[in-house]
This record gives structure tokens, sequence and C-alpha cells, in this order.
């Protein structure tokens, strides 16, 4: 079922499936909920699957010129507020792994677990934020042109003609989010604090997917934090970049299914 929220001067769109122990589902950068399309509709056999836009993106509005990792946190906490739902485990996709992060730093007892499902918790070194830089100036150009080329760029070189049909699938995705709300994304990302204590000091379950062909973090920034929480699983996948859920969409699911029931 979509729903939606008032907040602030606009809304916030997420979707609900199914019954039980509650689960979060939150999109990457460019991404809205329909990315997990499949992985809620199973889940929802078991487990109460909610699903949201992140600000910006899908329908969601675009609330100001930045839209920090703690901002869009708040507003999944309006949503399970609204929902009544006490504690959930949270999954997270790239940027919404930093959201993720954010949520279990404001609000860790909120939180039965977390997947951090390609992403990780250190902020952008230096260089990071100058390329988010000039990315917000390319997007700022000519944002269709970077959505063109950007998406390819998230899978394994040799499955991005293996998944032709979902690389173009996404980039119609990509292409309803204006400019405003990539470009607040982009500056929120660039921004974000380190969340490497707060991963260490959390006595939640933290379960890493990792990419071994990920061209947008380097497994080995993301291997050097497996040590970091007090309870940590990872799921290594070779051949695999950006885009598990998608390259690797049966086992990633698996894994994801089975961590919740264990955690729930």
């Amino acid at each position: 079922m979509e729903k939606w929220i008032a907040f602030e001067k606009g809304k916030i769109n997420y979707t609900v499936q199914g019954d039980g122990p509650a689960v979060v589902l939150l999109h990457g950068f460019l991404e809205d909920l329909t990315i997990w399309q499949s992985f809620a509709e199973k889940l929802a056999a078991k487990f109460k699957v909610i699903a949201i836009d992140l600000p910006g993106f899908g329908k969601t509005s675009t609330f100001d010129k930045i839209h920090s990792m703690p901002y869009m946190a708040n507003t999944v906490y309006s949503v399970l507020a609204d929902e009544g739902v006490d504690k959930c485990i949270m999954v997270g996709h790239s940027m919404g792994g930093y959201v993720t992060l954010s949520f279990a730093m404001n609000y860790p007892d909120k939180l039965s677990g977390l997947v951090l499902f390609h992403s990780q918790a250190a902020a952008d070194t230096e260089e990071g934020k100058i390329n988010r830089e000039r990315t917000i100036e390319i997007v700022k150009g000519d944002h269709y042109s970077f959505i063109h080329s950007f998406i390819p760029s998230l899978f394994a070189e040799e499955n991005v003609e293996k998944y032709a049909e979902e690389i173009e699938a996404l980039r119609k995705i990509s292409e309803k989010n204006s400019i405003e709300g990539i470009v607040a994304a982009l500056a929120g990302m660039r921004d974000r604090p380190d969340y490497l204590e707060m991963l260490a000091a959390i006595d939640i379950p933290v379960f890493f997917i990792i990419g071994k062909k990920d061209s947008r973090i380097d497994i080995n920034i993301i291997l050097d934090q497996l040590t970091i929480p007090q309870n940590c699983e990872a799921l290594i996948l070779d051949g695999i970049g950006h885009m598990g859920f998608i390259e690797a969409k049966d086992i990633t699911y698996l894994a994801i299914e089975h961590f919740v029931e264990r955690n729930a």
C-alpha cells in the first residue's frame, strides 16, 4: 500500500506491506523505493515492510538546498512514528546506508539490527568532498547526461551488458528526480559526519554486504570496518559491483531475510 505523511511544507512518500516485526528499506542515491519491490514483496510474507522515498527522490518532496543525513534520518523517524513502529531492522543501500547510520546514532533504541548494503561508516575524504562538488556542478549543467553515464558505472564491468534492461529502468527512475533533489543529496553526503565511533558503540547486529568490484566504495575501506562493531557479519560478493540487489539478487535477498529472521 502506498502512503504518505505531511512533513514540513511537503510530504514523505512510502509503502507498507505485510505484518509482523518491522523491516525498513532505504534506497540509494538517484534511486527510489521501487528498487526494493521484489525484496519487499517476499519479506512481506513474514514481516511488516516499509520502503521510503528519501527527500528529493521518488514522490517525496525536496525540502532544502542540502538534505543532510540526519535530516533524512528524521524523515524516516517521522514515518515510523506515524506507523507506530517501536523497533525495526533497517536496510540501507549506499546513501540509504548513510541515512541508516545517522538513524542509529540518533535513535539507537529504535533498531534491532542494521544492514549496510554497499555502504560504509566513514565520512568523505577531502578528495571525496572535492569530487562531490564536481559532481554537483556536472548535475547542475546536464543532469540527464550525468545519469546516463553514472548508472552503468554502478555495476561490475562484466555485468553492464547482462543487466542492460535493468540499467535502462534505473535511468528512467533517476530521470524523474529533480536537479534540486539530486544536488541536495550530494551536498548531504559530502557533509556527512564520521560514524565509526558510533559503529563501535552500538550493541546491535550489523551486517555488511560488499561487492568486490564496487567502483563507488573501495572494498578495502569496508573490510577495515568489519572489526569495529561488537556484533558484525559480512557477505562478500565476487564479481559484483555496487548493485547487489540486481547483480546478485537471490543471494542478497536470502542473506537479508536470514539476518532479519535471526534479529527481528
